[in-house]
C-alpha cells in the first residue's frame, strides 16, 4: 500500500508540470482501419516520429498495453454506446474506471478520460445523463485515488455554438444551457480543462467564400482581408485562433472562467471526391505543419494570450471503413505500413520556449518568396513591427534581400507581441531559434548584445519594406474594420457548424 501512494505522489508531481516544455501536439489513433497495424507496430510509429501525447477513441487494452512503459501520455474514453449506463449507475462508473485505467496505471500514462464524443449533437438524448457520467467517473477516480493524475472532461463540436464570429459575440446554443453549465461547474471544479474539436477545414468549405483559403491555414492574408473582431479589434491571423477564441467567449457568457481550452480533435483531409478540391495533399501538409508551428509557439489566442492551446491532430492513420464523403476515409499522416503520407514532423512540437528571451522569430530559409514578401508588408504594415533599421542607409537594411528584412521585421513583430498572442508563424514563411541572427552593427530586437540591452522602443508608425517593392505600405485600420464587419454581415445568416 505504501508504494502504491508513492507512486501517486510521484504521478501526481509529474501531473502538475508535464507542460513545463511547452504546449503539445498529439495524434488521435482511430480504429476504422482495414489493415490496421498490431499495437506493438503502432508504438513503434509513434515512438519513431517522437510523439508524446494520444488521444484513443476508446480503452483499447491491447493498446494500452503496447503503451505501458513509453512514457507517452494518453487519453482514453468513454464511447457513446457507454455513456448512459455510466451516467445511471454509479458501480458501472466504478467497473469502467477499475477495468479501463486502474488496471493500466502507472505503467500505462492515462492522464485524460474523454467522456463520449460531441454527445451534445450526436446523441442528443444522452445529454441530460452527461454531467452524472462525468461525475461518476470522477468519483471512481477518486476513490482510486487516481483523480489527481487523471482529468474527466468531454469533447465538444463547434456545432453548439451558435455563431463564432466575431468570437467576442459567441455564445453556445441556449437549448444546451442547462446541461452545459453543469458541465463547467464540473469542469471548475475538478480543475479540468474544455475539450473542443475545431475543424477550420469544414469551416472554410461551409463558408461559401465568405472566409478565404489562406485564413483556413494559417497563411498571411492580404490587407485586405485582413480578419479583426470588430468589438474586441483583436487580429486573427488564423480561423483556428478564431475557433478557439469563439469558444473561450462562450464559456465566458455563462460567467465561467479559468478553464483552458484542449482541442481534442483537429487536422484536414489528403484526398477528397470531384467536389472536394480542398481535401488535398498540398493543404493537409501546409495545415497540419502549421499548426504544429502554431501551437509550439506555447501561446493562447488574443483573449487568452497565456494559455497554451494543447491540441491533437485527427488522425495517425486514414480510417479507410467510415461512411460519408471520401474525404472523411482520408485523414491519415501515416500509411499503415510505417509510411509518412507527406513531411509532417510533430517532434517540433515544444522544442523551443515562444517565451524564451534567448529565442528569436526568423524568415524560414525557402520560403515562398511570395508569401514572404505579405508576411514582410503585414509586419511591417498592420502587424506594427518596427522596421526602420531595414530602410536604406539603416544598420540592417543589408545584405538587402527579402530574407533578412523579412527576418528583422518578424523579429521585432514577434519579441514586442508573443506575451500577448502573438505568433511565428507568417503563414508557415517563420521559425523561431535560439541562434541570435544579430549581425555587424545590425542588432536584432531582444538581441542580449543589443545597445538596448534588449529594451523594446515604442513601435513607430508603419514604415515600407524594401524587398520586391519600393511603394509604401499604408495601413488603413478602418478599412479592415470595414471589410471584417462586412464579413460579419455576410455572415448574418451563416452558421458555423461540424
Amino acid at each position: 500500500m505504501m508504494l502504491k501512494i508513492w507512486l501517486h505522489a510521484i504521478l501526481l508531481f509529474y501531473g502538475l508540470f508535464f507542460n513545463a516544455d511547452g504546449a503539445f501536439v498529439g495524434i488521435i489513433i482511430g480504429t476504422d482501419v482495414s489493415n490496421l497495424p498490431s499495437p506493438t507496430d503502432i508504438v513503434a510509429i509513434l515512438r519513431a516520429r517522437q510523439i508524446t501525447h494520444v488521444r484513443l477513441f476508446d480503452a483499447d487494452p491491447h493498446m494500452l498495453n503496447a503503451l505501458s512503459n513509453t512514457g507517452i501520455e494518453v487519453m482514453v474514453s468513454v464511447t457513446n454506446e457507454e455513456v448512459l449506463g455510466i451516467g445511471e449507475l454509479p458501480s458501472r462508473a466504478a467497473a469502467w474506471i477499475n477495468k479501463n485505467v486502474a488496471a493500466y496505471v502507472p505503467s500505462t500514462n492515462i492522464t485524460a478520460i474523454a467522456v463520449g464524443s460531441e454527445v451534445l449533437t450526436s446523441i442528443p438524448h444522452a445529454a441530460p445523463i452527461l454531467p452524472s457520467a462525468m461525475s461518476n467517473l470522477y468519483k471512481a477516480l477518486v476513490a482510486s485515488n487516481l483523480n489527481y493524475q487523471v482529468k474527466v472532461s468531454t469533447p465538444h463540436s463547434m456545432d453548439i455554438i451558435s455563431r463564432p464570429f466575431p468570437p467576442s459575440t459567441a455564445t453556445f446554443n441556449s437549448s444546451w444551457n442547462s446541461t452545459i453549465i453543469q458541465i463547467l461547474q464540473f469542469l471548475r471544479n475538478t480543475k479540468s480543462f474544455y475539450m473542443l474539436n475545431a475543424y477550420p477545414y469544414y469551416e472554410y468549405v461551409k463558408s461559401n467564400g465568405i472566409f478565404p483559403l489562406e485564413y483556413a491555414l494559417f497563411r498571411p492574408l492580404p490587407l485586405v482581408k485582413q480578419i479583426v473582431d470588430p468589438n474586441t479589434l483583436f487580429h486573427y491571423s488564423s480561423m483556428f485562433d478564431a475557433l478557439v477564441d469563439a469558444a473561450y467567449n462562450s464559456i465566458s457568457a455563462l460567467n465561467f472562467s479559468g478553464i483552458p481550452i484542449v482541442v481534442t480533435e483537429t487536422g484536414w483531409p489528403w484526398f477528397g471526391g470531384a467536389n472536394e478540391p480542398d481535401a488535398a495533399v498540398e493543404n493537409a501538409e501546409t495545415y497540419n505543419n502549421n499548426l504544429i508551428r502554431r501551437v509550439s509557439n506555447d501561446s493562447g489566442p488574443p483573449s487568452q494570450p497565456t494559455i497554451p492551446i494543447n491540441t491533437y491532430i485527427y488522425e495517425l492513420f486514414n480510417e479507410d471503413k467510415r461512411p460519408g464523403p471520401v474525404s472523411e476515409r482520408n485523414w491519415g499522416v501515416v500509411f499503415p505500413n510505417g509510411t509518412s503520407v507527406y513531411d509532417l514532423n510533430l517532434s517540433n512540437s515544444g522544442s523551443l520556449g515562444a517565451n524564451s528571451s534567448t529565442v528569436f522569430c526568423i524568415a524560414r530559409p525557402g520560403a515562398d518568396e511570395s508569401s514572404l514578401r505579405d508576411g514582410l508588408n503585414w509586419a511591417c504594415g498592420p502587424g506594427q513591427a518596427n522596421c526602420a533599421a531595414i530602410q536604406q542607409g539603416q544598420p540592417c537594411y543589408n545584405p538587402n534581400t527579402l530574407q533578412n528584412h523579412a527576418s528583422y521585421a518578424y523579429n521585432d513583430y514577434y519579441q514586442r507581441m508573443h506575451n500577448s498572442g502573438g505568433t511565428c508563424d507568417f503563414g508557415g514563411t517563420a521559425t523561431l531559434t535560439s541562434d541570435d541572427p544579430s549581425h555587424g552593427s545590425c542588432r536584432f530586437t531582444g538581441s542580449s548584445n543589443s545597445s538596448r540591452g534588449g529594451q523594446l522602443p515604442p513601435a513607430p508608425g508603419p514604415v515600407a519594406p524594401l524587398s520586391g517593392s519600393s511603394r509604401n505600405v499604408v495601413f488603413h485600420f478602418g478599412t479592415v474594420v470595414a471589410v471584417t464587419a462586412t464579413l460579419f454581415l455576410l455572415d448574418m445568416n451563416f452558421r458555423f457548424s461540424l
